[in-house]
Parts: structure tokens; sequence; C-alpha cells
């Protein structure tokens, strides 16, 4: 009852802690800025101290992101040692860069001894070579090797995201032993829920869930209670994959293993949360065409991110642009025609981005495949009738009674039906071919999606506004 008290104790000292920093809207509350700013314009290091060190990792992250660029390189200095580097994993890339680029790397490398590994490996991995260098090389022997290890990892891998702090016990150790270990110990990781099982070349053997170390009695031996590690992820795995193996299994931590099956770390469910979201963001930002692009970084760096797909785009727009100058004359005939021909690209643009927004995720999520792919593709093509039916009477019986020709309504009625088929098949084909030869589908998707939309959209209706005028003329 009594460890009780102390953690609801502990949970509404949080509380307490949450609401005098954030307001109803979740964001920080603009007079614990304003109190904090002036803390670091008088250089108040005792107020900040008091006020800043007992914050959670995301609650300083958040608070570092709201800060202007001087104030947080300002607070890092007067909070000294007392600065929770940790609170780095949650800014924005720009920002961290721009904080450590202007600390000594003596400071760095006496911060990241505090840290656990993998954000040791998550500061250290922005930077530069030399830097990463010097730093790693005021490190005490062990740790300098593990992080090494770590960095040697490729990019978004596995490795790069485990915690290489782990327990690890032989399996002819007994229950009893393990325990009094895991008791003595005062290098073990602050928080674990298995015990892994290696021989004496650090091969996996297995695992112990930590509650059955507890129901077993002291004299039996770790190989009689453990089990076989089936979700051990190879290092070298990229880490959405790593992800998804987390949200199949339902797993809270899993063993990271070399090319030999030795293990060689750790990758912890916090750290997977952390990998959806990034790669849901990347995902988002990408079918946008921005990159990577962060609310941080500058015009420059903003500017670069985007030009490239606005350049793309331009190339697209020509093409759609050369189409619509091969019925000049139709247009000049019946300048209707013009007034009608951006709802044709709008309407088929939007009903290929919801396809292919649907078809992009499903592929990330692995929900479409070769198995399925032809039923979901008939699928859409339905769905692309019936929308295009929808659209098409409602939008013919509007053109019609507004430019008081009932032909005309039925010449774009007819188009919306054509170009609501080409944005369903669009928005699913242009992913699936993507994604077959190896590219993203989600940075190129959208683009093409559109161009593909726009010349179906504009031909059909202009070839169809050409053969009726001649039709009528003649």
């Amino acid at each position: 009852m009594e460890a009780r008290h102390d953690h609801m104790h502990g949970a509404d000292a949080a509380d307490s802690v949450r609401a005098e920093i954030y307001g109803e809207d979740g964001a920080i509350l603009a007079s614990y800025l304003a109190h904090i700013g002036a803390a670091i314009a008088d250089r108040d290091t005792l107020s900040l101290k008091r006020d800043v060190s007992g914050l959670h990792q995301s609650e300083l992250g958040d608070l570092l992101e709201a800060l202007l660029p001087e104030q947080r390189l300002a607070l890092v200095e007067l909070m000294g040692s007392d600065f929770d580097f940790s609170a780095l994993t949650e800014v924005d890339e720009a920002i961290r860069l721009d904080i450590v680029d202007n600390l000594p790397n003596e400071q760095i490398a006496q911060a990241v001894q505090e840290l656990d590994s993998d954000d040791a490996v998550y500061i250290l991995e922005d930077l530069d070579a030399e830097d990463q260098n010097e730093i790693l090389a005021q490190l005490p022997f062990t740790e300098r090797i593990r992080l090494r290890r770590s960095l040697d990892y490729p990019e978004e891998s596995a490795g790069r995201r485990m915690q290489t702090e782990f327990v690890a016990v032989p399996p002819f150790w007994t229950i009893g032993q393990t325990i009094d270990y895991l008791r003595d110990d005062k290098d073990l990781p602050d928080q674990f829920s298995q015990v892994f099982v290696i021989d004496p070349t650090f091969k996996l053997l297995g695992a112990v869930d930590l509650d059955q170390i507890l129901r077993t009695k002291r004299a039996v031996k770790i190989e009689e209670v453990m089990h076989e590690t089936r979700h051990a992820i190879p290092a070298t795995m990229d880490q959405e994959e790593a992800a998804r193996e987390f949200e199949q299994y339902d797993l809270l931590s899993a063993a990271v293993v070399d090319e030999n099956e030795r293990l060689v770390g750790v990758l912890t469910i916090d750290d997977v949360v952390d990998v959806i979201q990034q790669e849901a963001e990347e995902d988002l930002l990408r079918m946008g065409g921005v990159g990577d692009e962060e609310l941080s970084d500058t015009v420059a760096a903003t500017s670069r991110s985007r030009v490239p797909w606005l350049l793309v785009n331009l190339g697209t727009a020509f093409i759609s642009a050369s189409v619509i100058s091969q019925f000049g004359a139709t247009i000049e005939e019946m300048v209707a025609l013009a007034a009608l021909m951006p709802i044709v690209a709008s309407l088929g643009g939007n009903a290929g981005t919801q396809t292919m927004t649907v078809t992009v995720r499903a592929l990330a999520t692995r929900d479409l495949d070769i198995y399925n792919a032809g039923r979901v593709i008939r699928r859409e093509v339905m769905v692309g009738l019936l929308n295009g039916a929808v659209i098409a009477a409602i939008l013919g019986l509007v053109a019609g009674l507004w430019f008081h020709n009932p032909d005309l309504g039925f010449v774009i009625a007819a188009a919306m039906v054509l170009n609501m088929l080409a944005a369903a098949l669009g928005g699913i084909l242009i992913p699936l071919l993507l994604d077959k030869v190896g590219a993203d589908p989600a940075i190129s998707s959208s683009i093409f999606t559109t161009m593909i939309t726009d010349v179906i959209g504009f031909l059909a209706f202009l070839s169809l506004a050409t053969w009726w005028l001649h039709l009528g003329g003649g």
C-alpha cells in the first residue's frame, strides 16, 4: 500500500509539473516561457535549475523548441551538468544540430556517457565524422566500442536504434544465481523486461521473461525455463521492418543479433514507437513533395527541399497544357469549355489523390500485395465508376442549366465519368508500379497521378466537345 501511495504521489507530481508548463491546448504556457526567458536573460542559474531540471525529457524538448535559438544555447550553457541531453532526441534535427554544433566536444563526450546507448547514437549520428571520432576518443574503451559498432550499421536500421545495454546470462546458471546477479550488478540497464541467454561466444540461445524468473524456484536452471527468441531482429534490418515485427507479434522488446547470430543489443517498445511516428511523418511529407523538412529549418533549406518536386510538377503541367493547346479552336468556338475545364481537373485530381493515399498506406503496412492487388484494383474501378456517375449527373445538370445547353452538360458528364475512372486506375496502379520497380511510392505518386488525371480529363472533355461541335455543325 505504501508503494502504491508513493506511485500515486509521483503521478500527482508529474501532473502538477505538466499543469504548470502546458495549457489546455497542449502548448507550453506563455507565462512559463516568459519566466524561463527572463531567467535566461538574467543568467539566473538557480531558478533555471529549480524549474527546468525536474522536467521529463519530452517536456524539456518542447521547451527547447519553443525558445529562440540564442535562448536554447544559453539554457544549455547555464544548466551545465544538470542539462538532460536525452531531451535532444525529442527535438527537430535542425535544433539538435544547432545546439551540439555550438558545444565543445568535451562537453558532449561527458554528456553521452550519462545517456543510454540508443540516445547517444541518436545524437552522435548527425555529427560529421571528425567530431564523432573526437568525441568517441574521450569515452571509456567499452563504451566507445559499443557506440562505434552501432554507428557502423546503416542509417535507419535496427542496429542504429538498438540499446547496447542488456542483461545476458549463461544457460547453466540457476534462477537463484540470476536473481543475485540482477541485485548486485551496478551496470545493468535501468529498465528491462527480459534476460537473454547466451553461449560463451555470445550466440543467442533464448530468453527468460522477468515474470518467469520471479515464479520459478531458485534451484531451477535457466536452460529449463528459457524460451527461444523466435523474433530476434538482424541488426541490419530496416527500422520500419523491425517496427512491423513489434506490431505483428505484440512485442515489448526484442533481441538484436549480428550476421553470426550473436547478441549485440536490444530493441525496446519506446524506440519502436518513435520509429513508427518518424516513418509515418516521412511518408506524409514525401507525399506532399517536401522530403524530410522540419519546422525549424531555415528558409534556404526549406526552399531546397521543395523546389525539385515543384520543377517536376512544372514539367507535368506543361504536358497538360500541351493537350489543351491542341484544342484551341474548339475552346475559341465555345468559351464555356474554358470555364468548365478547372472543374474536370480539380475533381479528377482529388479522386486520384484519395485512391493514391489509401494505396500508398496499404503498401507501407503490407496490407496490399500480389495476392489481393487484383481484387483491390477491381474495387477501385467500381468505386471510380460509381462516384463518377454521381458527380457526372450533378455536374452535367448544373452545367446544362448554367449555360442553357443540355448537350454541353452531357459532354462534361461523360468526360467526368472517364476522368474518375482514370483517377481510380492511376491512383492505384502508379504506386503499385513504383513499388514494383523499387521506388518509394510515397515520393512520386502524387505528381504522376495528378498528371494522369489532368491529361485524361482534358483530353476526354475537349475531344468529346470537339466531336459534339462537329456533329452539331454537320
